[in-house]
């Protein structure tokens, strides 16, 4: 992969000139190389760090310190480079056009990616619920790596698509699709909300431009969470004579997608032409049954003999004979067979383990026979590996239909409809090709019938519902066919037709154009989709919240359209602010990038308005309060959600009778609280207070919030501010003793206490909070070894896992989460800032490839050749081998995104600039998409929650604080702030912030964009690190205008911040420009 292709300009690598004796051409020599070479140069650093000074020690010879240079060698240039603006990143090379999925669907109504060629992928719409985007195993390292262990990082997934879909151009008679396939040139840039591709070819005489998004518009939850995708194309003429085109998009009607084999229905496709658009339906209805009488069935096979006879078995997964379920080994459980004797590929007949029983592979195929019924009825479980662990259907040879199980041992009911085949000589294969996890199949009872073994209600099946191809502007010109045998083609114009289910059906909407040399002309279309039967998590019926605003995907159309010019132009604004910023493009786009999670298959909401959430797709259910409270993102972009889950979930049915959170909830109950979530939860009800225009919701909410912190400080024990006992957290344990990671969350929840309380008159309770929070910033320092802060173990529990003398990346974290919402200072700075320092030394490691040679244990979320931020390490000794025991103790040799993203969030917040960002960019490289997917960062899982702790970052860089029923707004940009501008958001409105500063005046200026905002005080930040001004020098005189009208004020100075007080409310609308102006003196 050629760097030169996806590499921002302007970005130098931090390899460029750290070893001169080597040229960087990047068209011969990859990052990777790159990598392997910084790593020689990193062992080096090792070898001679004695003679580098050091803080403290000296301390034992241990492997850490072998594996993780102290010195990181960091090239000033590149270090120089992480500030800088840059360029948009846009990528060109064909391989990284493969990599990049952009979710580009609505919030939380399923998950639709825009490939990096243009093309729409993935197509996970319809409500089945998997783990991962592609469920797979992957090979690495001698192991079977799972989606949850990072199989889609190691290689990452492949474009892929059940739903034939797509776009083309049609020039004479030549076909081009809009995708890899029919353009040679093709580049992205990437915008998140919006995607653009532009499509060149030497041989065609159009240039294309496609602007792909779903709406998305901060603060407006419903017109965000559209099942709906736009695709905007313009052409252009770029030669000489006039050019005649047709664009058009075809869609398969993909309704009941998952079940097109076991029910009975037809699709019906219907084109509909509205004011605003030209509309493909594609729905589905039952076929309504003659009323013949159903034929006796026929037992074709029970497989209770002790031979295959009339089946020819090869390889060696299923012996010699099916095996009687009474020798099936028990882990397996109850595979719920019909007799005694079942078709079993897990093979361990010879005494193999559970692993080596999988690694058997073999076919088991059936004597020919005439199909007689219509259907063919049986029992199915094992791997759900299509294609791998499956029972086909034959005809010629061919398979026509088949049928894996659920990744369960236990057999459920299955069913082919072939009633188009009857009297056709067919055969049955039973196939075992997957030796990975779940790499087995069972089958039984294999009987010919009239009926399904189990009848399936069309209109409940989860797949079922209605999709649409909608184009925008819609004339009775425009060619539209309800069925198309070759995409981009009109060859007859239907305005319906229907289909069996286990028929493909396409249909096609387009647009004839005529351009003159150098004329252009957008046509847009728009994809809509409506499946409203969502059951997750064993929460059945749960249904999507879409389907309470709309009732099928026309109604959503009709809304897009009607709405069009609103909507688009909200998003275009949007994006257009979020990047109209003195930070650099690197930055903005990785920030934001995690925001697509909300709009994938991780997030639902459900039918009562509900938001509920995996960790990561498919993986750890239950929105978990110990790793959704580090996602920043969704409380400051889409407040009202995370306001919902609190005052729904959190403090409702989460919430236990002691004051207690369950971290983990479902429909009516939840699961034990887990310590960090509890604070979590805690200071997210005062974010999502601060994100709201009065006190109501604190009002509301005061009464559980106060028994939560309560809940806490009975974990105290005796009021010193430092947490005792069990204490269970995110890395899946208790863990015991004296823990600053746990501490420093409890002394914010505190503070948070004392704020809440303070504003809602409990003079007592915030009292209360107040002190024991005094004690805990006086008692925690007792943590902290001189270097960084460490956890005291209790010597009643040391079979528990814990870190002890390790230096935790989340050590301090309670600062981190109180600097996001204002809570200033919370212990010693010095020694804080000292642990951070800790961390960048012993946990940041330019290679991550030497360290887990040597410490193997632990998922594959970076590998060789990736910089990262370690979970936890001993520089100082201590690592007990009793943590080795437990499973858990892999993640402290693991990088994850989440946790970096704190780390690196903290360390901006702290003036530790180059470190965070550092690590920020380290994890942008990781996403390159010359290697994996920029939009997936992987945890546990794909799209991994806790990776929204990057819009963390964003706050830290620009030094936010809001606080919407004070009217209180604050910034202190930590990146380049004598030239700053920035987007912001508030309870009610967004827009962008500037200041430039010289020594004799500073000007601020707020510019809102979108709804309204009210503002009684303002601050900032005067002096060094954050400024130019110097010492002894400041504001002699602040005046402020609002759209160049005089607004009265005054100004506070306390040390080196600036606070603006504003005479009388100011009430900013959209398109307003409140400026404030200081001019300076000197004190001296």
């Amino acid at each position: 992969m050629e760097e030169k292709n996806i590499r921002p300009a302007g970005q130098e690598s931090c390899c460029d000139k750290q070893f001169p004796d080597v040229k960087c051409e990047r068209a011969k020599i990859n990052r990777r190389d790159f990598m392997a070479l910084t790593a020689v140069g990193a062992a080096g650093a090792v070898l001679n760090s004695a003679k580098l000074p050091v803080m403290a020690g000296p301390f034992e010879e241990n492997e850490y310190l072998k594996t993780i240079p102290i010195d990181k060698k960091l090239n000033p240039q590149w270090v120089a480079s992480l500030t800088t603006r840059g360029e948009p990143t846009i990528v060109t090379d064909p391989a990284a056009l493969q990599h990049i999925g952009m979710p580009i669907g609505g919030l939380f109504t399923g998950h639709l990616y825009l490939g990096g060629d243009g093309k729409l992928w993935l197509w996970d719409i319809f409500n089945r619920v998997v783990e991962g985007i592609l469920p797979r195993q992957v090979q690495y390292k001698g192991q079977s790596v799972g989606t949850r262990n990072g199989a889609n990082y190691i290689s990452p997934a492949p474009q892929e698509s059940p739903v034939d879909q797509g776009f083309a151009i049609r020039i004479d008679d030549k076909v081009r699709p809009l995708d890899h396939s029919g353009f040679e040139n093709i580049s992205f840039e990437g915008r998140y909300p919006i995607g653009r591709v532009t499509y060149r070819d030497k041989g065609c005489p159009v240039h294309v431009e496609l602007e792909a998004y779903s709406p998305f518009i901060p603060l407006n939850t419903n017109d965000s969470s559209l099942p709906a995708t736009v695709m905007s194309y313009t052409v252009k003429n770029e030669s000489g004579k006039t050019v005649t085109a047709e664009i058009s998009g075809w869609l398969e009607n993909a309704t009941c997608l998952y079940h097109r084999e076991q029910v009975s229905g037809i699709r019906q496709n219907r084109i509909m032409r509205e004011q605003g658009m030209t509309f493909l339906s594609c729905s589905a209805e039952p076929i309504r049954e003659q009323g013949l009488s159903a034929r006796p069935d026929i037992l074709f096979e029970d497989f209770e003999k002790d031979n295959y006879d009339g089946w020819t078995a090869t390889g060696t997964a299923f012996g010699d004979s099916p095996i009687k379920m009474a020798n099936i080994p028990g882990y397996q459980g109850d595979v719920a067979g019909k007799g005694k004797r079942v078709v079993n590929s897990h093979n361990v007949r010879k005494g193999e383990d559970v692993r080596d029983g999988d690694q058997h592979v073999g076919t088991l195929s059936s004597k020919p026979f005439v199909i007689q019924r219509k259907y063919i009825n049986f029992l199915i479980g094992g791997g759900a590996h299509k294609g791998k662990t499956c029972m086909n259907l034959l005809i010629d040879g061919e398979v026509v239909t088949s049928a894996t199980g659920r990744n369960n041992n236990r057999m459920d009911p299955g069913s082919f409809t072939v009633t188009q085949w009857e009297g056709k000589q067919a055969q049955i294969q039973i196939v075992d090709k997957e030796t990975g996890g779940w790499g087995n199949i069972g089958v039984d009872h294999i009987v010919f019938s009239d009926k399904p073994t189990k009848t399936l209600v069309l209109n409940e099946l989860h797949d079922f519902g209605t999709m649409g191809l909608a184009l925008l502007d819609g004339s009775s010109g425009d060619l539209a066919s309800a069925y198309v045998s070759q995409p981009g083609r009109f060859q007859q114009r239907l305005e319906k037709t229907s289909k069996p289910l286990s028929e493909k059906l396409l249909g096609s909407v387009g647009r004839k154009i005529s351009l003159r040399p150098g004329q252009q002309q957008t046509v847009t279309f728009v994809v809509t989709w409506h499946f409203p039967n969502l059951s997750v998590a064993g929460m059945n019926n749960v249904g999507r919240h879409y389907a309470s605003r709309f009732s099928n995907a026309q109604d959503v159309a009709q809304y897009v359209a009607k709405n069009f010019k609103r909507l688009s132009t909200s998003t275009r604004l949007w994006c257009d602010t979020w990047y109209d910023s003195s930070l650099p493009y690197w930055f903005l786009d990785r920030t934001m990038a995690n925001t697509t999670t909300l709009a994938t298959s991780t997030c639902y909401r459900f039918k009562n308005g509900r938001f509920w959430s995996w960790e990561g797709i498919g993986c750890c259910h239950g929105t978990c309060t110990h790793v959704w409270h580090y996602a920043q993102a969704v409380g400051r972009l889409f407040p009202e959600i995370e306001r919902n889950h609190r005052e729904q979930v959190d403090f409702g049915i989460a919430f236990h009778t002691d004051g207690g959170i369950g971290h983990r909830a479902n429909l009516q109950q939840s699961s034990h609280p887990a310590h960090d979530g509890q604070c979590g939860r805690i200071l997210g009800a005062y974010r999502e207070h601060q994100m709201t225009a009065d006190n109501a919701f604190l009002k509301r909410m005061w009464p559980k919030v106060k028994k939560a912190i309560d809940y806490m400080i009975q974990r105290d024990g005796n009021d010193d501010g430092i947490v005792e006992g069990s204490q269970p957290n995110t890395l899946d344990a208790a863990w015991f003793g004296k823990i600053s990671f746990l501490t420093s969350l409890y002394l914010a929840a505190l503070r948070a206490g004392q704020a809440m309380a303070t504003e809602v008159g409990d003079d007592d309770f915030a009292q209360r909070c107040r002190d024991i929070a005094e004690r805990g910033r006086r008692n925690i320092l007792k943590l902290y070894n001189g270097e960084y802060f460490y956890q005291i173990e209790d010597t009643n529990h040391l079979n528990a896992i814990g870190i002890g003398k390790g230096c935790y990346i989340d050590q301090v974290f309670g600062q981190s989460w109180a600097f996001q919402v204002g809570l200033g200072r919370l212990f010693d700075e010095q020694k804080i800032k000292s642990a951070l320092r800790a961390l960048w030394k012993y946990n940041f490691v330019p290679d991550v490839g030497p360290f887990r040679e040597k410490f193997k244990r632990g998922r594959w979320y970076a590998m060789a050749g990736d910089a990262g931020l370690l979970m936890c390490t001993w520089p100082r000794g201590g690592l007990r081998e009793d943590f080795k025991k437990h499973w858990q103790y892999m993640y402290f040799n693991e990088c994850m995104t989440g946790f970096e993203w704190q780390a690196a969030s903290h360390m901006i917040w702290e003036g530790m600039v180059t470190e965070g960002l550092a690590i920020a960019r380290a994890i942008h490289d990781r996403y390159n998409a010359a290697l994996r997917n920029p939009y997936n960062e992987i945890e546990c899982s794909d799209h991994y929650a806790r990776a929204m702790a990057s819009y963390g970052a964003f706050i830290a860089a620009c030094g936010y604080e809001y606080h919407g029923p004070k009217g209180y707004l604050a910034f202190a940009p930590r990146i380049k702030p004598g030239n700053f501008k920035t987007a912001f958001i508030t309870a009610q409105g967004w827009g962008s912030f500037s200041q430039k500063i010289s020594r004799q005046s500073r000007t601020y200026q707020i510019e809102l964009k979108y709804g309204t905002l009210k503002i009684n005080q303002m601050q900032f930040v005067l002096g060094t690190p954050y400024g130019e001004l110097a010492e002894g020098v400041r504001p002699a005189r602040v005046t402020a205008k609002l759209n160049g009208q005089d607004v009265r004020v005054s100004h506070q100075l306390d040390e080196r911040k600036l606070r603006i007080l504003f005479r009388n409310p100011v009430i900013l609308a959209k398109g307003d420009n409140l400026s404030i102006k200081t001019s300076t003196e000197s004190q001296q």
